[in-house]
């Protein structure tokens, strides 16, 4: 099959993983090429999130997500420090609402020090009133280790990073499918109309919601080990006035998600969010009739919240790979042992902390390649 041009390495995808897959290998003289069907940089998974740099206190011990949860926190406080970009440090505090809910902080915190957070720290009631003095609660959990970042300088340095090492990108060009050809792989994408074909010595598919479909349209690959997509749906609410806290307040986790949660950005604005609402397309309509479920998760932690505080403020969709009820799913960073095709990485089921992770991500795809 003739292609229309070649490159050492594609990226399918511009949210912030695939970007820093790009930064990575566009800084080991590879020629890189990103394809992004958006026609701006991390316009969906990436842009819509809390922008939260989690400590790494959720997740299963050995699992990829604690792995490069913790080795991603290190080095994005590493990079963001290097290329100056906004950051702060507030710390979190992980509250128990009820008596009923301590031993979920119980459990947390073991699950956090097995994953090598040893930094977290027990708060009675008082102490997080001196903290928060809006919060009520009867035991918190503090992480100083997590973080806000500004997600869209972010980006930009990762992009800007990888067009300095000579990487290009293709706004507005979708990936229609892909084949093995000459010891490479040929992919077909589509921009304005226009089809093109472009052979690949390997290609990363790291297309977010849309990574299942993607990897769908590669011809000879093993179509038992691409997951089913499932769409986690996800509102936020801000809170009109100043702002009440000075730490991100996170209630126990819940089904899905990390609950109802109060997270602050570079501005001091205050968010709460997301729920859960399971979707069976990417839509993101804010629906109506959410405020009395919000108003009645955060007044369990923040009583003061008055009637009308708050507004409608943005939704997102977490990229699921298993059903509403199904136990968390880990990370899927998938070779060729696994569906069959030489040179293709794909990676599915990259929802939170996927953001933090991103940078010890595209290490892992460079072990994966190797």
């Amino acid at each position: 099959m003739k292609a229309n041009s070649k490159i050492d390495v594609a990226v399918i995808g511009a949210g912030v993983v695939g970007l820093a897959i790009a930064r990575l290998f566009a800084s080991k003289e590879e020629k890189v090429c990103i394809f992004e069907e958006a026609n701006a940089i991390g316009t969906q998974t990436s842009a819509r999130g809390s922008h939260v740099i989690h400590s790494g206190i959720y997740y299963t011990p050995g699992s990829l997500k604690s792995k490069l949860c913790v080795e991603g926190k290190n080095l994005l406080y590493e990079y963001c420090e290097e290329k100056n970009i906004s950051f702060k440090k507030l710390g979190k505090i992980i509250i128990a609402a009820c008596t009923e809910e301590m031993e979920t902080l119980e459990v947390l915190k073991s699950r956090a020090e097995k994953n090598g957070v040893t930094d977290l720290c027990w708060l009675t009631a008082g102490e997080v009133r001196q903290m928060e003095p809006e919060v009520k609660c009867v035991r918190g959990l503090f992480s100083p280790s997590t973080g806000i970042i500004d997600a869209q300088e972010f980006m930009q340095s990762l992009l800007r990073d990888a067009k300095n090492c000579g990487a290009s990108i293709s706004l507005s060009t979708r990936v229609t499918g892909g084949e093995a050809d000459r010891g490479g792989i040929v992919l077909t994408s589509v921009k304005q109309g226009e089809m093109a074909k472009t052979w690949c010595r390997r290609v990363i598919n790291s297309a977010g919601l849309k990574a299942p479909e993607v990897a769908r349209s590669f011809a000879g690959i093993r179509q038992d080990q691409i997951p089913k997509s499932y769409f986690a749906k996800g509102h936020y609410f801000k809170l009109k006035g100043p702002c009440p806290f000075t730490h991100l307040i996170y209630p126990v986790p819940v089904q899905g998600g990390l609950g109802t949660h109060a997270t602050l950005n570079l501005r001091g604005e205050v968010r709460f969010g997301p729920d859960v609402s399971w979707v069976d397309q990417i839509d993101y309509t804010f629906e109506p009739g959410k405020e009395k479920g919000f108003y009645e998760a955060i007044r369990k932690y923040y009583p003061a919240l008055a009637d009308g505080a708050l507004e409608p403020d943005h939704t997102a969709i977490r990229p699921k790979i298993a059903p509403a009820g199904s136990p968390d799913q880990d990370f899927i960073i998938q070779g060729q042992d696994e569906h069959g095709m030489a040179g293709l990485v794909n990676l599915f089921g990259i929802e939170s902390p996927g953001f933090t992770s991103s940078l010890a991500i595209a290490q892992e795809v460079e072990r994966k390649m190797s």
